[in-house]
């Protein structure tokens, strides 16, 4: 028996005998193409100097940035958020969250960028601004704020009024009611007591708004395209006038209230005091010099200001209540130049009530349609200038209702004193709400805010399809929010009855 593997195979066999098997085909190699990636284990290549590290996860750097640098590395992150004081206004359609607004709680406070507590809504009609504006009203009562509507053109706040119990004021020609722009206001509190140096204080107080408001009425006036000029000599004949009428100049230690009209008429009959005072030569002198003044203010007295604000003040004004009222409505017939006269002479009067408020007492002081203020000159333009600087020392919150920026364009010639003074008004309102706007109108957002493009389209674009939708300028921060009114809200800041009426 042979061992095993020591035998012919069968090709041997085979051979032995004469046959041979046949050839098996050689087949070319396949060609394989290069591999891109190589599969490597999970820990790594086990040998050394392979460049992998032994590890079971990738390695996470973190990060640690303040909210005001996150948007610099994620550029489509919300605004940092504000403190969530005074009233609930509606939605930060950015963040999701709720949107507060707290005019004096922000001049208070270090991380907001707000200084002055004013605030300068501008909207389209019919976009939602004065529902806004009232919405502000309601909410800010629950903090002890009240309210004084310095003249109300188309009667939009007299639902409100009424609902709170409230009767608006209602001044027009042929009314009972009378505003006395002159009056002392509080200032006139124990005069008696006063040593020297406190009553100069006072009078010179008292005295400047005066002038102030005689200055843009005066101003109001025009000889065809320009305006009656109030220099120097008009201001010292107007001030030795009404030193004259309330006792000032005698040193009466009860000052006497005086009227535009009773200063007109001693301008037109003039006494010896009065042209010695004024450094004239004679009465005729004076007569000639001053012709102008007095044309002004007699076209004023027998014109515009005729029963209504030409005698002493016949309202008791209840500061108490939650909201004060000053109706203009029936002033529309007589045109946009005497409403505009009408706003002038209820902000110097407002602003000489508040001039001893006491602390504490907050104010919110609504100025509607303020461009028909504004358009009257320069003067006027000043006038409401003064009453936004003066915000902080009164605690009022200052709040005006405008239609679009470009009103503030529309106030003088371009490049003149008025516009630049007009455009400096939006730096002393640090709060600034911008409702829908027209395409039309991108072109003076650009140009009197600094919106970029991204907020411009905002204004034009996102805040048209809906209302109450505004861009709100805090500071230089933005926020997209919506206004979400309550339905008992709803109800009162309703301002289309008459077109619902009519439909």
């Amino acid at each position: 028996m042979r061992r095993a593997g020591t035998g012919r195979d069968v090709t041997r066999l085979l051979a032995d005998f004469g046959h041979d098997l046949p050839a098996a085909p050689s087949l070319s190699p396949s060609v394989r193409e290069p591999r891109l990636y190589r599969n490597a284990p999970r820990r790594g290549p086990r040998y050394r100097g392979s460049g992998w590290a032994a590890s079971t996860r990738a390695p996470v750097s973190v990060w640690r940035m303040t909210s005001d640098q996150a948007p610099v590395l994620w550029p489509f992150i919300a605004a940092p958020g504000l403190p969530p004081t005074g009233a609930q206004m509606g939605i930060d359609v950015l963040s999701g969250g709720s949107f507060y607004l707290d005019p004096f709680g922000w001049v208070l406070r270090d991380d907001v960028p707000v200084t002055n507590p004013n605030v300068i809504c501008f909207g389209k009609p019919g976009r939602g601004k004065s529902a806004t504006t009232k919405a502000f009203i309601l909410r800010m009562m629950d903090f002890g704020y009240r309210t004084l509507i310095l003249g109300d053109p188309k009667d939009e706040y007299e639902p409100l009024c009424t609902a709170l119990g409230v009767e608006p004021f209602r001044i027009g020609p042929g009314l009972p009611a009378r505003i006395n722009p002159l009056a002392f206001g509080p200032l006139a509190q124990g005069w008696a007591d006063l040593d020297a140096a406190q009553a100069q204080v006072r009078a010179a107080i008292v005295f400047g708004r005066w002038l102030t408001l005689l200055r843009g009425l005066v101003g109001s006036q025009r000889v065809g395209e320009v305006p009656v000029p109030f220099g120097p000599v008009e201001e010292n004949v107007v001030k030795a006038g009404l030193r004259l009428l309330t006792g000032y100049t005698h040193g009466t230690t009860h000052l006497a209230e005086t009227t535009i009209p009773a200063l007109w008429h001693l301008l037109n009959t003039p006494t010896p005091e009065l042209v010695e005072q004024c450094r004239y030569a004679s009465t005729r002198h004076f007569l000639d010099e001053t012709r102008l003044l007095r044309d002004a203010l007699g076209q004023l007295t027998s014109g515009a200001l005729a029963g209504i604000f030409d005698d002493h003040t016949s309202i008791t004004v209840d500061w108490a209540a939650p909201i004060q009222s000053l109706s203009l409505s029936r002033l529309e017939p007589l045109g946009d130049e005497a409403v505009g006269i009408a706003l002038t002479c209820l902000s110097s009067w407002g602003r000489g009530m508040r001039e001893l408020a006491d602390p504490g007492d907050l104010r919110i002081m609504v100025r509607d349609e303020v461009w028909k203020q504004m358009r009257l000159g320069v003067e006027a333009v000043k006038s409401f200038d003064g009453d936004l600087r003066l915000s902080r020392s009164h605690g009022d919150v200052q709040w005006a209702n405008a239609h679009k920026p470009s009103d503030l364009l529309s106030v003088g010639n371009a490049g003149s004193q008025a516009v630049a003074i007009a455009k400096d008004l939006l730096h002393l309102a640090d709060i600034k709400i911008l409702h829908g706007q027209d395409l039309g109108v991108a072109r003076d957002l650009e140009q009197l805010m600094g919106l970029g493009p991204i907020a411009r389209d905002v204004v034009t674009t996102w805040a048209m399809h809906g209302k109450g939708r505004a861009l709100w300028c805090v500071g230089e921060q933005q926020y997209k929010v919506q206004t979400v009114l309550h339905p008992a809200e709803a109800a009162l800041t309703f301002t289309n009855d008459a077109i619902a009426g009519a439909a």
